[in-house]
């Protein structure tokens, strides 16, 4: 049974486009081996990375998953509110700058492993008429 471990973090200060850089780099890696990666990318968006990506471990690990059994399900950058702004030059007239801003959030999932199921397997016919004869009988013991 597959399960899925869920962070967010909501309004980076880094710009959706140079967090994609660093996405691109590590989402074919295992969760604990971009951790360990991510701080020697020479980007600013990958120590936020980082700390979301081992948020989603920890909570992974809180309901007792492997760090070894988990891989990346999607990992999204989505684009925040940004802020308007106005640099005053020395002649003539202002120039707008819009300051972009980012959500993080990272979707981790376990690899579907083999678990021995608890019921044993029956046809599923032949339970079906069980239960009815088994019902009928007991109606008629009631009565």
């Amino acid at each position: 049974m597959k399960k899925e471990f869920k962070a967010t973090q909501k309004i980076s200060f880094d710009e959706p486009r140079k967090i994609r850089l660093v996405v691109a780099v590590i989402k074919k890696m295992k969760p604990a081996e971009a951790v360990d990666k991510l701080p020697f990318v020479q980007k600013r968006a990958g120590a936020e990375l980082a700390k979301v990506i081992k948020s989603a471990i920890t909570s992974a690990k809180k309901c007792r998953s492997s760090e070894t059994d988990l891989i990346f399900k999607e990992i999204q950058i989505g684009e925040a509110q940004g802020l308007k702004g106005e640099k005053r030059p020395a002649v003539g007239m202002w120039h707008p700058f819009k300051r972009r801003m980012s959500h993080i959030r990272v979707i981790l999932t376990t690899i579907k492993s083999q678990e021995p199921s608890t019921k044993p397997q029956t046809n599923s016919k032949e339970g079906k008429t069980k239960n009815r004869r088994l019902n009928r009988e007991n109606r008629e013991q009631k009565r």
